[in-house]
């Protein structure tokens, strides 16, 4: 392999050419020592430097992840914070706002990210982006897998997983209206069989009758046997809300209202979801003939 080292040292180059053959993304402060076998403190100086130069990143003590040389040193964004953010804790993944971001389920920019984990820690702040701790229970904490990002592995919700999260929690995803569209736009390509799995795992029959009636809202391609699931999921709770809770913060001027099918209080406005209603429908191009 062969790329530009113009601005790299000969020391810093070995330790470049060093891990990009052995195909290693991230590398520890003793492995790099070995790569030199030099002293601690030069070690430490060619880390510094390849640090301020963009090649490697801090992804937490004594441990740095390499920026792929076939992207240039100025390739640190968003791909590379996920890596970082993925080093706070070893039980994670990236959910909600920033799951959605990934498989373009939303147009939003965010400059927070969304790490779930059944550990309770502080917020972070890495580069320009915060990253915002959501503790989850563990009846919860399923449905994410390995993904690709720039040459490193992160732990993804998956499409079922990261609609669900949404609609569970709004806030996380931008509002009611737009974890509405992220709904509409994932089950296009939905697995349904699934996300009735999954929510049945969660077992939560509010989330059922929100989920419920966001779908048939946005008229979904919802099959009859996993309509059918919801409904008998739904039918354990007697009723709930979707939006502010009217018993706390009254009900909006101009909301949807109950509906009686999935008993769900709809305590937003049609203007609130006018931007995702009818989204889920597949559009049908007709050919001539």
């Amino acid at each position: 392999m062969s790329f530009t080292t113009r601005s790299l040292s000969p020391q810093e180059s070995r330790v470049v050419l060093a891990l990009t053959e052995l195909h290693q993304r991230e590398a520890t402060r003793a492995e790099i020592i070995r790569v030199l076998g030099g002293s601690t403190k030069a070690a430490d100086h060619v880390i510094e430097s390849l640090r301020r130069k963009g090649w490697l990143e801090r992804a937490s003590w004594g441990k740095y992840l390499l920026v792929p040389p076939d992207q240039g040193p100025d390739a640190i964004g968003d791909s590379n914070i996920l890596a970082l953010a993925s080093r706070i804790v070893e039980q994670y993944y990236f959910g909600f706002g920033t799951a959605a971001a990934h498989y373009g389920l939303t147009t939003q920019h965010r400059s927070v990210l969304f790490l779930v984990t059944p550990s309770r820690l502080r917020e972070r702040t890495l580069g320009e982006s915060r990253v915002k701790i959501v503790t989850q229970a563990a009846s919860k904490f399923f449905g994410f897998e390995p993904v690709d990002v720039l040459g490193y592995k992160v732990m993804m919700s998956d499409r079922e997983k990261t609609a669900i999260d949404c609609i569970d929690h709004p806030d996380l995803a931008g509002g009611v209206g737009e974890a509405a569209a992220i709904l509409a736009t994932a089950s296009r390509r939905f697995d349904w069989i699934k996300a009735a799995d999954y929510l049945e795992r969660i077992n939560s029959a509010a989330l059922a009758r929100r989920f419920g009636w966001l779908l048939d809202y946005l008229k979904a391609d919802l099959p009859p046997d996993a309509r059918a699931r919801l409904l008998r999921l739904a039918g354990k709770s007697r009723k709930t809300w979707l939006g502010p809770d009217p018993a706390r913060a009254r009900a909006v001027k101009d909301a949807i209202g109950f509906d009686e099918t999935w008993r769900v209080f709809v305590n937003v406005t049609a203007d609130e979801l006018r931007g995702s209603a009818g989204l889920a429908r597949r559009k049908t191009v007709k050919k001539d003939s």
